[in-house]
C-alpha cells in the first residue's frame, strides 16, 4: 500500500471502534502517525495495539471530546506528541433515535455536544495547530441522514445536516489558509454502535434497495475518509462524499 501520508499526524476522534477505528488503521497503513482518541482507555489501547502490530505508528489520546476544552486538549495532545498536526477526522458521536414526543433535553444535549459542537470546537482547535504554510485537512463524518431521513431521527438528522453546513462554511473560510474541509455521508453500516438499531429483516430490505447489492462496512467508509485526507483530493473541498452503495440517490 502506498505511504503517501508518511510523517503526517492525524487525530481521529471516536477511534476506539467502528468507523473511527477503521479510519485510524487505514491512515496508519498509508504512513500517517495516528493519534487515537476515545473516552475509554481500553478501546483506545486496542486500536493503538492493532496499528502497531501491523507496523504502523499510533499513540493514545484518551479524552472526552464532548466539550470545547476536551476536544482542544485532544488536538493539543496530538500535536505535542506528533510534533506537528495535519489531519483531523471528526468522527465521534453519541446517537439515540427518538420520535418527536420522546425527545428529551438531556438526550439532545449530549448528541449536540459530541456530534455537533465538538465538530466546531475541533475545527477551531485544529486551525491553531496546523502549519500556516502547509495547511491541513479536516474530514467530518456526517451521514446519509443529512440528505434523506426516517422516523425517529429528528435530532440525528438535524445534527448531520448541520455538519454539512459547517463543512461548507469552514471550507470557504479556511481555504485561503490551505486547509481543506470535507465530509463523508455513510449509510448505515454494521458497527458496535449501530447494532441496537439493526435486525435481519431491516438489513435485507436495505440490501434489496442498494444497487451494489450489499450493506456497506466500516472499511468502505474509511476509504472515503482517507481519500479526502490524501493529496489525491488536493483540489477537493466543501464537498460531501456519499458512501452508500447508491441507495440514497436511486429508487430500486
Amino acid at each position: 500500500m502506498q505511504q503517501d501520508l508518511a510523517g503526517r499526524v492525524a487525530l481521529v476522534t471516536g477511534a476506539g471502534a467502528g468507523i473511527g477505528r477503521a479510519t485510524a488503521r487505514l491512515l496508519a497503513a498509508r504512513g500517517a502517525i495516528v493519534a487515537v482518541n476515545d473516552l475509554k482507555e481500553e478501546l483506545v489501547g486496542a486500536t493503538v495495539d492493532e496499528i502497531r502490530a501491523s507496523g504502523g505508528e499510533a499513540f493514545p489520546v484518551v479524552q472526552n471530546v464532548a466539550s470545547r476544552d476536551g476536544i482542544a486538549q485532544a488536538v493539543s495532545m496530538a500535536a505535542t506528541e506528533g510534533k506537528r498536526f495535519d489531519i483531523l477526522v471528526n468522527n465521534a458521536a453519541w446517537v439515540r433515535y427518538q420520535s418527536v414526543p420522546e425527545i428529551m433535553p438531556e438526550t439532545m444535549d449530549r448528541m449536540l455536544d459530541i456530534g455537533f459542537k465538538a465538530v466546531i470546537w475541533g475545527i477551531q482547535a485544529a486551525v491553531e495547530e496546523m502549519d500556516a504554510e502547509c495547511g491541513g485537512v479536516i474530514v467530518n463524518v456526517a451521514s446519509t441522514a443529512a440528505l434523506v431521513s426516517a422516523p425517529a431521527s429528528v435530532v440525528y438528522s438535524g445534527i448531520k445536516a448541520g455538519i454539512l453546513g459547517i463543512t461548507r462554511a469552514a471550507a470557504a473560510e479556511l481555504g485561503p489558509r490551505g486547509i481543506r474541509v470535507n465530509a463523508v455521508c455513510p449509510s448505515a453500516v454494521p458497527t458496535e454502535g449501530t447494532q441496537r438499531n439493526r435486525n435481519a429483516e431491516r438489513d435485507a430490505r436495505r440490501v434489496a434497495r442498494t444497487p451494489m447489492g450489499r450493506l456497506g462496512n466500516v472499511d468502505d467508509v474509511a476509504s472515503g475518509i482517507v481519500f479526502l485526507a490524501s493529496d489525491e483530493a488536493r483540489f477537493i473541498t466543501a464537498q460531501a462524499l456519499v458512501v452508500d452503495g447508491g441507495i440514497t440517490f436511486t429508487n430500486l
